[in-house]
């Protein structure tokens, strides 16, 4: 816990670099990918993401631990070869882990949020759940536990390889040669994330492509088909907490209303996207039939929606890298007050980037609670001990949070005074 939380001090400024970089190249071809609310929604979903791992909010059902310990053949010395092996299993682990995501029911509940950008750049990379709350997929790591690689190269190589599949989210780097046989580049992944039925569910590997190639869901960027980029059923949120449910809510929705047991049960497993028959008709949902011609979400907002948007975000940024770098300072329980807290704000912005009312209601729940926390510990979680003022900066700024967001709603979010003014 403490020590991921570390990690990621130290990678999420370089991950913020480099979208700022990506941004800065689109103005200057004069082509706009990376748009700002955009990208404050995926990187607040980057945020959830980890805030839920650094807490530790997920169950493994079959730890490795546990199958290195009892299973391993052999004991494996800590070397470049020991590294390596772990490195393509977990690749391995990657591949069929990430293709029943996209090909069962249950489990696209817990990527949808990664495809929900109806943009594809870097900062889209960032999206990632918080609803995985039980790993079922660690028996892949099998192979691993029974060559007897430990489990302290397991638990480095997993955040390495993630971060790894960070740079290849990007529509500015065309094809890469002898490297596209070898690697997934960003031209295999910009047809992953497509939503066009030539592109559709294709180029599940991570790191290494051959894995498609060998399974037979590899599917190469085709000149005279762009690729369209979404999820079919389209979020309609910058919310990620709501985008990481959606799918979970359907299902539950369309068992409940299932006629018989079978489809009740079997929905679960079903091929993604499946529905009782009928419910199409019956229970009707917004779906893209047409992948050429579909209004994307959000397009059309305010400068002072936007910018307010993205200083949230960045104040939370700050806030959620306090909490990083001072796990056993904070300690438990209060560590998870903390997070309710950033949980809390980023619903509440996010609700506002929808242009919701309701954020209000959440604004000052965040506030209430935010307020309370100070009351009962004496301090922002040992702020104090910091800057004199701790106490004060956070009161300023729950308070000024509370009257910017009564300010948008109240000239409706800055459309009527701002009504050419777009996405940026």
């Amino acid at each position: 816990m403490e020590q991921y939380g570390t990690i990621l001090l130290f990678t999420i400024p370089f991950f913020l670099i480099l979208i700022v970089l990506e941004k800065i190249y689109g103005f200057y071809k004069g082509i706009n990918h990376a748009p700002i609310i955009d990208s404050v929604a995926s990187i607040s979903s980057g945020i959830t993401n980890s805030l839920k791992d650094v807490l530790g909010l997920s169950i493994v059902i079959l730890s490795y631990s546990w199958m290195v310990s009892n299973l391993a053949l052999f004991h494996q010395k800590t070397t470049v070869l020991t590294y390596a092996i772990a490195f393509i299993i977990i690749n391995f682990y990657g591949y069929w882990a990430h293709r029943w995501a996209h090909q069962i029911n249950l489990f696209w509940n817990k990527h949808a949020i990664h495809h929900s950008s109806e943009e594809f750049n870097l900062s889209c990379a960032l999206r990632q759940p918080i609803s995985n709350f039980l790993n079922l997929f660690s028996f892949l790591l099998l192979p691993a536990a029974l060559l007897g690689v430990p489990k302290e190269i397991i638990t480095i190589i997993l955040p390495i390889h993630l971060f790894l599949q960070f740079w290849y989210h990007t529509r500015y780097i065309n094809k890469l040669g002898f490297l596209e046989y070898i690697l997934v580049t960003p031209s295999h992944h910009r047809v992953h994330h497509a939503i066009n039925p030539e592109y559709i569910d294709k180029n599940h590997s991570q790191i290494f492509i051959f894995w498609d190639k060998l399974f037979g869901t590899f599917q190469a960027e085709l000149d005279n088909v762009p690729p369209v980029y979404g999820i079919t059923r389209p979020a309609q949120t910058w919310n990620p907490i709501k985008i990481n449910f959606q799918h979970l809510w359907l299902l539950i929705t369309d068992a409940y209303r299932a006629d018989n047991w079978r489809d009740k049960f079997t929905i679960w497993f079903q091929p993604t996207g499946w529905r009782p028959k009928g419910f199409e008709e019956k229970y009707p949902i917004n779906k893209i039939e047409n992948v050429y011609a579909f209004e994307k979400y959000g397009t059309s907002n305010a400068n002072i929606l936007i910018y307010w948007a993205m200083t949230q975000m960045f104040a939370t940024l700050i806030i959620v890298s306090y909490l990083f770098g001072n796990i056993a300072k904070i300690g438990k329980p209060a560590i998870f007050s903390y997070g309710a807290f950033v949980f809390i704000s980023i619903y509440s912005y996010s609700k506002l980037m929808d242009k919701n009312k309701q954020s209000v209601a959440w604004e000052i729940a965040r506030c209430l609670l935010g307020l309370g926390i100070i009351k009962y510990y004496g301090d922002w979680f040992g702020l104090n001990t910091i800057i004199p003022f701790g106490n004060l900066v956070m009161i300023t700024y729950l308070l000024l949070s509370l009257i910017m967001n009564g300010y948008l709603i109240r000239i409706n979010f800055g459309t009527k005074k701002q009504r050419n003014t777009t996405n940026h």
